[in-house]
């Protein structure tokens, strides 16, 4: 990564409380399957990502008026893996393409909520993710929307 733009996101994540976190910082991050993988001799399920920055979305606005947001690749891992389960998701569709949602966390277990009803369900020994941004952002003019966000 350059030195002119935003520092690169690093965070670590050891319980539920910081899976929350982790999760507000990866809500609406688009993720090719073929780019999630369960690694079982090392207990790891990793994935990249194409987040929304919504560290970065309420600063002022452009002088000519128009917001232009960022998204940034990054990588997340999830540690203490001992099995992933998967619901709505095509294996053999390797272009497929989902929306992270949120993080449901349970004793022993991790979901990631997907878009189209998708979920990958982490079993887990204890929590340990970790979050990089890999590159440099680059500028979007669309920022995600929630039926919340109009209340």
């Amino acid at each position: 990564m350059n030195n002119s733009g935003p520092l690169p996101l690093k965070l670590q994540a050891a319980d539920k409380d910081d899976l929350a976190v982790l999760s507000a910082f990866l809500q609406d991050a688009v993720i090719p399957v073929k780019e999630a993988s369960f690694i079982p001799a090392e207990n790891r399920f990793v994935f990249v990502a194409n987040r929304f920055r919504w560290e970065d979305a309420d600063r002022d606005a452009a002088a000519e008026g128009t917001r232009i947001y960022e998204r940034v690749h990054c990588v997340v891992c999830f540690q203490n893996v001992t099995t992933v389960r998967q619901k709505g998701l095509e294996q053999r569709r390797r272009g497929q393409v989902v929306s992270l949602l949120s993080f449901n966390v349970e004793p022993g277990t991790i979901d990631l909520v997907l878009s189209a009803g998708a979920l990958i369900q982490l079993e887990v020994g204890s929590i340990l993710c970790h979050l990089l941004d890999l590159d440099d952002p680059w500028p979007t003019q669309w920022r995600p929307a929630h039926p919340l966000d109009a209340v």
